[in-house]
Formats: structure tokens, sequence, C-alpha cells
């Protein structure tokens, strides 16, 4: 898997990059096939935002949250990110029993 890291307006700092990193690692328990994760870290006055699209064969996800603490939209975004794939995942396992 992948990970491009970028900022808009903002300056992303180890500390950061390693957060997102080990956040986004928990996803790939739930599918194998991820290829591509773009995430886009941003500030507009107060809000901070965190962005990402992930990549998997045959499809895109993307996610994205706001809040006013940086590590709490990542946080935000990641479990929107784990409650998309999952569902991809029913999705895929559904059709295959069908």
């Amino acid at each position: 898997m992948q990970v491009n890291i970028s900022g808009h307006h903002i300056e992303v700092t180890e500390p950061l990059r390693e957060y997102v990193k080990t956040r986004l690692e928990k996803l790939d328990r739930h599918v194998d096939n991820i290829t591509n994760v773009q995430v886009t870290l941003s500030v507009e006055k107060m809000r901070q935002k965190a962005e990402a699209q992930i990549h998997i064969t045959g499809m895109q996800i993307h996610a994205d949250a706001t809040h006013e603490d940086l590590y709490a939209a990542i946080d935000l975004m990641n479990d929107k990110l784990d409650r998309q794939l999952l569902k991809h995942k029913e999705k895929q396992a559904d059709r295959k029993r069908g």
C-alpha cells in the first residue's frame, strides 16, 4: 500500500505523517488489495480538514472530515473509511455467496 500525504496551507511534519500512516495501516486488515492512498491535510481559518482517497482494484473510496483539531479530523476520516471498506467487503462477500 502506497501512502501519499500532502498539505494545503500546512506543513506536514514527521509526527503527522507517522500518525496518518499508523491509522491507515489498520484499514489494510479489512481489504488486501489497497493499491494507493492519497491523503490531503488542510487548514481553513479555525477548521482543520483531512481528506483521503483510497484506490482499490476496481473502485475508489473517498472520505473527508473537519474538526477543530487535526488529529481528531484524521480519526474521523479514518472511521468513515473503515465503515466504507467494511461495507464494500460485505458486498463482495454477498456477491460470492449469491
